[in-house]
């Protein structure tokens, strides 16, 4: 008895240690980036981190862009919720914040966040607490496939205009080319072109006064005129057949394949085209070509000014520490630079842009370092609801459906009732 005694105590000694080194915490990290290649060393890293915090996994899980904004509310109120999520930041951001389900990180990103632009930390930091961590400067604009473009005897480096960008489109249809490519199914990339006319009509002092309900708020003519200036586009049907139908991914690969000879699009798309063309290689760099998002007749806004995206990621509440030592080792100048040098972000990370390799990619860099107004897109800026509006107006003008000013009174009516 004694014997068996001895046994049970030795077992059980020999058992503790064994379970503590088989003990792990486990971060749940939901993402929604669809280029392989880049998933391909967000996974190396991950391993790295594992690599040097004993005990620790990281399980990366993969939700479509689409799928990932209709499924969020949801997951984020289930107890088995991920611990990081990806963020726009914004309005939606502070919905999800006021709802309770983001940490506080300000405590582990102290002195952290000191190497990170201001301006995109700022994005993740409400009344001053910090909930997560940017990763990434994006710019929307004008990409272009050059030979497509000469088949109508078109030069994109000289669409400086409005005008210009219409005459473009009715050179390229008559010498039988498709002008532009769009996934209107999802809405959001047809949001792109009001916001940015709104822009460029009226600048970031016509957008404060509509924060504010001055003027009539998104009543006001600066944005009814950006209705109406996107209309003369529509109706000289630039788009592809169907592209009420084409959802982004597939429009994404329809330019990569060389189906059209343009996309207003988002600079991640530099290399998504390759990732989602046919031939998994798209256009190269001497296919590519790039224009900034042209001016309008009378417009007050300024050329440099930019629409685009600070996005990155948060930590939902009750996330282990973990989550957010893992975030700062992602979000690093190493991890940066290499992302940088594959031409898939223009970082955040101070001294990152080193990475660069690509001309093209520098040359969205240095807008965005001159741009003096960048705006952050209006469906995360103005909230979940507001933000649906805007996409649902926008996507009503471009299938004729709704009127210019039908589409700003929606979306006034929309933020006067959230607000």
């Amino acid at each position: 008895m004694r014997l068996l005694r001895n046994l049970a105590l030795v077992v059980a000694a020999v058992a503790l240690p064994l379970g503590s080194a088989l003990a792990q915490s486990t971060v749940k990290w939901l993402h929604i980036e669809a280029s392989p290649a880049q998933v391909k060393i967000w996974e190396e890293v991950a391993r790295g981190f594992e690599a040097t915090h004993p005990g620790v996994k990281v399980e990366m899980q993969f939700l479509e862009n689409e799928a990932y904004k209709a499924k969020l509310p949801t997951i984020l109120q289930s107890k088995d919720r991920p611990h990081i999520i990806y963020s726009w930041a914004g309005g939606v951001l502070k919905a999800q914040v006021e709802a309770g389900v983001i940490e506080d990180i300000s405590a582990q990103a102290k002195g952290y966040s000191d190497q990170i632009a201001p301006a995109a930390m700022s994005a993740f930091t409400i009344d001053g607490k910090v909930y997560g961590l940017p990763m990434v400067l994006s710019q929307v604009g004008f990409y272009y496939n050059k030979e497509l473009m000469a088949k109508g005897g078109v030069d994109g480096t000289k669409i400086k205009t409005w005008d210009d960008l219409l005459a473009a489109v009715k050179a390229l249809k008559a010498a039988g080319v498709t002008p532009i490519v769009v996934g209107g199914a999802d809405k959001w990339p047809l949001h792109f072109y009001w916001t940015y006319l709104a822009m460029r009509q009226g600048g970031k002092p016509a957008f404060d006064a509509a924060l504010r309900g001055e003027n009539g708020g998104f009543e006001a003519e600066t944005f009814v005129k950006a209705g109406e200036l996107f209309k003369q586009l529509v109706d000289l049907q630039p788009f592809q057949n169907g592209f009420l139908g084409f959802k982004n991914q597939p429009a994404v690969g329809y330019f990569g394949d060389g189906k059209a000879a343009m996309t207003l699009a988002i600079s991640n798309v530099y290399q998504l085209q390759r990732a989602l063309a046919a031939n998994k290689t798209g256009l190269s760099d001497d296919q590519l070509g790039w224009f900034d998002f042209p001016t309008v007749p009378g417009g007050k806004g300024d050329a440099s000014d930019t629409l685009g995206g600070i996005t990155g990621w948060l930590v939902t509440k009750g996330a282990p520490k973990e989550a957010t030592e893992f975030l700062k080792f992602f979000i690093s100048k190493d991890v940066q630079t290499r992302l940088a040098a594959g031409n898939f972000i223009v970082p955040v990370v101070s001294g990152a842009d080193a990475g660069f390799v690509s001309p093209f990619m520098r040359t969205i860099a240095q807008n965005l370092a001159h741009s003096k107004y960048h705006q952050n897109f209006l469906d995360q800026t103005l909230g979940p609801s507001v933000g649906r509006v805007v996409n649902d107006a926008t996507a009503e003008i471009a299938g004729g459906s709704m009127t210019p000013k039908d589409a700003a009174k929606a979306i006034e009516a929309a933020w006067k009732q959230g607000n």
